[in-house]
């Protein structure tokens, strides 16, 4: 499996107890969809690997309790900050204005006015608020991720029609 056609999922947190049960923090708003996962992949050396769960159970907000099968203590603590991943195609089909990240990189940006802004470049979730990473005339321009501004998705087009703030651009580009 390539990590190109996996999506992140989470990261093993630590050890818990003496038997080799992990942590897992899952990096989702539903950590309870994937209380009956079978496998995930541990980015291993750059590579991923498939590990297949003797066990897997909610633990608190975001976490779950874990034990891989046929891994010793001393083997789960090597993967103690390793990052999971899950095949893209096991993501459930959105629709509407809803989108994951990944699949918007590529689609043009237009606003309320069906002007074209620019393509969108990446998405920055690392801040509290997740961000439209754009170029427009060599120079990036971030544009909030805010529900309410999204008011359309056009995958067929890949393109997203935003309402932008009256002097957003101009912040950038004036």
């Amino acid at each position: 499996m390539q990590k190109e056609d996996c999506y992140y999922l989470g990261k093993i947190t630590k050890l818990h107890g003496f038997k080799g049960n992990l942590i897992l923090h899952l990096d989702t708003d539903e950590p309870d969809l994937y209380e009956n996962m079978e496998s995930v992949f541990v980015e291993t050396n750059g590579m991923l690997v498939p590990f297949f769960f003797e066990f897997i159970q909610s633990h608190s907000r975001g976490k779950m309790l874990v034990k891989f099968e046929d891994t010793s203590a001393e083997e789960a603590e090597k993967l103690v900050n390793k990052h999971l991943y899950l095949p893209l195609n096991t993501l459930p089909e959105l629709d509407g204005s809803d989108f994951y990240y990944h699949e918007i990189i590529g689609f043009t940006i237009f606003d309320q006015s069906n002007t074209e802004v620019g393509l969108i470049k990446n998405v920055n979730d690392t801040t509290a608020q997740a961000l439209f990473e754009i170029e427009i005339d060599g120079k990036e321009v971030l544009i909030p991720i805010v529900e309410e501004w999204i008011l359309e998705v056009n995958r067929d087009e890949k393109a997203i029609l935003v309402q932008i703030p009256d002097g957003l651009l101009d912040l950038y580009l004036g």
